[in-house]
């Protein structure tokens, strides 16, 4: 009886079932798309960076303008953060104010209707933005800027004096919001809708209005995605080229007044419109800035899922 444990012991040691032929393939799969992304982006970053290099390494009186790259991809940096900015600040609450109007307060019959038209303007081209921004938009926003530059003008914002024109990077950030308005709000009205209903049915039990079940139980659970959604809608708004290049009235200037005629550019837009009258080392300046736009956008991405993984491990 004292030999069985040692017996036991010694028998060999049970081998795994192997995994079946379809979990391997998609394996196989999974790992093969990560490695091309990877790949591709590495690609992308080596071709910008060595022909950008020209430029980098040139004397300023060899570059457009006859200023240093830094200098003029700053300003279009500026730009590009500006337009972008403006149109997260007023895209994301009203993608929020839609999203839940849509997934808790809109009946079933209008529900569903009204998330397919929103969800249909990412189909629009940006051109047909651009387009509506400069015929429609710009003239109709006209007298709103004049009233900002009367009565808000001590704010460097709206200093003014506004323009007669429209095609300022006030219009610019309303239309780039209305572009990335349907990513911010698909993405947070899926998560809002899949808040556990155990957690909505004890805060309506618990006396709570439907708006304090909301700020209680469903924008805590969707914040993450709603940061990750903003992210998403940053990065479209960073990279807009048709859009922006058909409606801003371009000086180069650096400034933050929104409503005047002295609007600064952006890096995409000034990539559209310079790069076919471009040669030599002024066509690799022109690929620095995009070099500088892509470590922009990558930066975001960056933050963004930091920002997301400390949401979820606080929550957690």
């Amino acid at each position: 009886m004292a030999d069985a444990p040692q017996s036991a012991s010694l028998s060999p040691p049970r081998r795994s079932a192997p995994r079946p032929t379809g979990d391997r393939v998609f394996s196989a799969i999974a790992v093969g798309a990560g490695v091309a992304i990877l790949t591709v982006l590495a690609g992308v970053a080596i071709f910008l960076i060595v022909e950008a290099w020209p430029a980098i390494t040139a004397p300023a009186e060899d570059l457009p303008g006859d200023q240093s790259l830094v200098s003029s991809i700053a300003a279009l940096a500026f730009g590009t953060c500006l337009a972008a900015a403006l149109a997260i600040v007023i895209a994301v609450p009203v993608a929020i104010g839609v999203s839940l109007f849509i997934s808790h307060y809109a009946p079933r019959w209008m529900a569903q209707p009204l998330g397919l038209v929103v969800d249909l303007l990412a189909a629009v081209p940006s051109i047909v933005y651009g387009l509506w921004g400069i015929a429609v938009l710009g003239p109709a926003s006209v007298p709103l800027q004049q009233w900002l530059a009367e009565h808000l003008g001590w704010i460097p914002l709206f200093s003014g004096p506004a323009t007669a024109t429209g095609r300022t990077m006030f219009v610019v950030g309303i239309v780039l919001a209305v572009m990335i308005l349907p990513i911010v709000s698909a993405i947070a009205r899926e998560v809002f809708s899949q808040t556990p209903r155990a957690q909505i049915e004890a805060a309506l039990a618990l006396g709570a209005t439907r708006w304090e079940m909301i700020r209680m139980a469903v924008l805590p659970f969707g914040r993450s995605a709603v940061i990750g959604a903003s992210m998403l809608g940053l990065g479209r708004a960073l990279g807009e080229t048709m859009a922006v290049a058909i409606i801003l009235s371009v000086s180069g200037d650096v400034t933050f007044n929104l409503i005047s005629s002295a609007n600064p550019s952006t890096i995409a837009a000034n990539i559209a419109l310079d790069f076919p009258e471009s040669s030599g080392v002024a066509v690799n300046a022109l690929i620095a800035s995009g070099l500088v736009l892509f470590a922009i956008t990558l930066a975001v991405n960056i933050v963004a899922r930091a920002i997301i993984a400390r949401t979820e491990g606080a929550r957690a």
